[in-house]
């Protein structure tokens, strides 16, 4: 028994120790883990309780005190002054703690020198197409590696590279080119540490100067509105300065020179301007030179028959042209369209005597030709411009449609020397018709949209242009398609709003049917469904055919059929429907509204007001009532009869609406008479005043209102 309590106990203290020590934890907190040489090193070292703390260093004590200064009881700080090489290693703090427990923590130094780059040479110059070599020293500890970087991207040390790294880090630039100057970064890296420093390098790309000029010689004709510009093309690094030795003074009014110098202009060209400009430009590494010949003559004049020709196709023609100017120039005739002169005095292009001969002119010989006077003196020119027919059509290919046919010109028609301004369509369905034919202008599109669906024609083209029509395409041949609606709108049902009387749906139409749209048809109207009634007339309308949504407003609650059908050119689409309900407005639950409660007000007041005044017209003969029944009716009022003096007339009765009634009954009933005196007639009043004791004892009095 006592043994198992033993095991007991020994079992909790271990698990005791083990909670503790999982608990526990040791860190190291580095000032920094790359230490210049000479720098301090600072590691504090947190345990997670209290304890012995120990430093080690490669797994030796490490017994100095001065290095290791306690912080408190769970804290130790390890401080190592002026570090050198041998300072790097790992470095493990060991916390033994009361519990009983232990634990370490551990962290790697690292000691490095430099690194720097010496001596080396921050500027370089090197002549283009030699080599350059740009030498980058670093140095060290532990080791360093040097890299080039130019414009953000590292330079290859590969064999087969013109700008490449050398073994030795030096930057070799093979066959130098101008792109290669600028600036060029040699980065010195400590190995395996992100420790790096970089030293920019300028590279200079040197070139002689150059002198091209575009011409050797310039001539040009004597006279005021002459000008003559000499242009020096000149190229170096650095850029050369230029400079120009003439044979006549400068003279400011008349010679003029641009920013750079590299243009001078003379105006107003005389023949003392004669001789050899020379330009010279110069830089630090060499000068070079060019010269041109100015020759100074007078204008060649060119005269032609005719600037402008008509000429139908298989027609010839001929322009005539004389040149003078000193010395006399040569004649000769350029086609401005080829480039090429017309030098031949045989074939259906010739030259003869000056003057330009074509025998049966073709499309292509149409536009300008220039008569030229060429001598040493100058130039001179005259432009003909040839027009006539365009010619056929070709690469032409057609395509078919709904009832018409595309054509399609992978290249314009020779326009013939014009401008092409329309074109001939030509259509037929066999080959013992006639053509058919409409003219479309050349900026339109070539089509034929008046033909039969599913129908084979035969179709043709040709260009017109301000001479006539020219010759017609090959003829192909195309079956036309069917007609085609374009496909129902859709009504996007899970896009509906209805606001009070509003209601409004998306739309979208899906397919068109390969020709545009013209507009929809939109129409609604009134279902009567719970009644059984016939619907309502439709209700009609139109939008565009970029609309995208259906808006109805002013509607009445009711139940609705809408209805929206897209058109085309070829017909119109089954029509999309759609059923919706405009409810009736919703009762407010609230009490009355101050509206409601001053009508009731009112009612009651005109209810007592009628009352009132139907009592006062009853029994007092007065109110508003009496006074509108005697103006109507004068002083009888209706519904009673007059009642006659006597028994004999009435056997002692009154008529009341066709009934008899005795007289002592009626005034039992308040009902009073008026007598006229020497009349038959006895007037009813609705006064219900009853009579005084006086008045029922006087045998024959008359009754009437004034008694009462």
């Amino acid at each position: 028994m006592a043994s198992q309590s033993a095991l007991i106990l020994r079992m909790a203290l271990l698990l005791l120790q083990l909670m503790y020590s999982t608990g526990a934890g040791v860190s190291i907190i580095p000032s920094k883990t790359d230490v210049l040489v000479g720098e301090q090193i600072l590691l504090l070292c947190k345990a997670g309780g209290e304890g012995d703390i120990t430093w080690q260093k490669e797994g030796e004590d490490i017994d100095e005190e001065e290095k290791v200064t306690p912080v408190d009881e769970t804290s130790s700080k390890l401080i190592i002054n002026k570090a050198t090489m041998e300072d790097a290693g790992r470095y493990t703090c060991l916390c033994h703690y009361d519990s009983g427990s232990h634990d370490s923590g551990n962290i790697q130094v690292y000691v490095y020198v430099g690194p720097s780059f010496g001596s080396t040479t921050t500027y370089h110059e090197f002549l283009e197409g030699k080599q350059g070599t740009v030498p980058c020293q670093v140095s060290g500890q532990p080791a360093v590696d040097a890299h080039w970087i130019r414009d953000k991207e590292e330079i290859s040390s590969h064999e087969g590279r013109r700008v490449r790294k050398l073994p030795d880090n030096t930057l070799f630039i093979e066959n130098v080119k101008r792109e290669d100057a600028g600036t060029y970064m040699c980065r010195a890296n400590i190995k395996g540490r992100p420790i790096h420093i970089e030293l920019p390098v300028s590279v200079v790309v040197n070139a002689p100067p150059t002198v091209r000029l575009r011409e050797e010689e310039k001539k040009v004709m004597a006279g005021p509105e002459a000008n003559v510009t000499f242009l020096c093309l000149v190229d170096g690094l650095p850029k050369p300065n230029i400079t120009w030795i003439m044979q006549v003074p400068f003279d400011p009014s008349r010679h003029y020179f641009n920013s750079d110098r590299s243009e001078l202009t003379i105006t107003s060209v005389a023949r003392g301007d004669y001789g050899e400009y020379t330009c010279t430009a110069t830089n630090k590494i060499s000068e070079s030179s060019g010269s041109i010949m100015l020759q100074v003559f007078e204008t060649p004049e060119v005269f032609v028959s005719a600037e402008q020709q008509r000429v139908p196709m298989g027609e010839g023609v001929s322009v005539s042209c004389n040149v003078s100017g000193h010395p006399q120039p040569e004649l000769h005739w350029l086609n401005k369209h080829s480039g090429h002169t017309v030098d031949s005095t045989s074939g259906r292009v010739r030259v003869v005597d000056g003057a330009l001969v074509i025998d049966e002119v073709v499309p292509s010989d149409g536009g300008l030709y220039s008569c030229m006077a060429v001598s040493t003196h100058g130039n001179a020119s005259r432009d003909v411009a040839i027009h006539t027919q365009p010619g056929p059509p070709h690469y032409l290919s057609v395509s078919p449609g709904p009832t018409s046919v595309m054509f399609s010109l992978k290249t314009s028609p020779i326009n013939g020397g014009t401008a092409i301004t329309s074109f001939v369509l030509q259509w037929m369905q066999s080959a013992e018709e006639k053509w058919n034919e409409i003219t479309v202008p050349a900026s339109d599109p070539l089509a034929l949209t008046t033909l039969k669906p599913y129908t084979l024609y035969t179709v043709r083209l040709a260009a017109l242009n301000a001479v006539g029509l020219g010759k017609f395409s090959e003829t192909n041949s195309v079956r036309t398609q069917g007609i085609r609606e374009p496909d129902s709108p859709v009504l996007m049902s899970d896009d509906i709003k209805i606001d009070g009387n509003s209601f409004s749906i998306k739309l979208k139409q899906i397919d068109d049917g390969g020709t545009p749209l013209h507009h929809f048809d939109v129409r609604y109207r009134i279902v009567h469904v719970k009644d059984d009634k016939e619907s309502s007339d439709w209700t009609e309308t139109q939008m565009t055919p970029d609309a995208n949504s259906i808006h109805l407003r002013d509607l009445s609650p009711s139940d609705y059929q809408l209805e929206v059908t897209a058109v085309n050119a070829n017909g119109s689409s089954s029509p999309a429907r759609f059923n919706f309900t405009i409810a009736e407005p919703a009762v407010k639950a609230s009490g009355m509204t101050k509206g409601s409660v001053v009508g009731i007000v009112i009612l009651i007041f005109l209810v007592v007001f009628l009352v009132v005044d139907a009592t006062c017209c009853y029994r007092n003969r007065c109110g508003l009532l009496m006074s509108i029944s005697s103006k109507i009716f004068g002083q009888k009022v209706p519904g009673l009869k007059m009642l006659e003096e006597g028994e004999g007339a009435t056997n002692g009765e009154v008529k009341l609406n066709g009934l008899s009634t005795p007289r002592g009954s009626m005034q039992q009933t308040g009902l009073q008479t008026h007598t006229v005196e020497g009349g038959q007639s006895t007037e009813v009043t609705c006064d219900k005043a009853h009579l005084t004791k006086n008045e029922k004892t006087q045998p024959g009095r008359n009754l009437s209102t004034a008694d009462a």
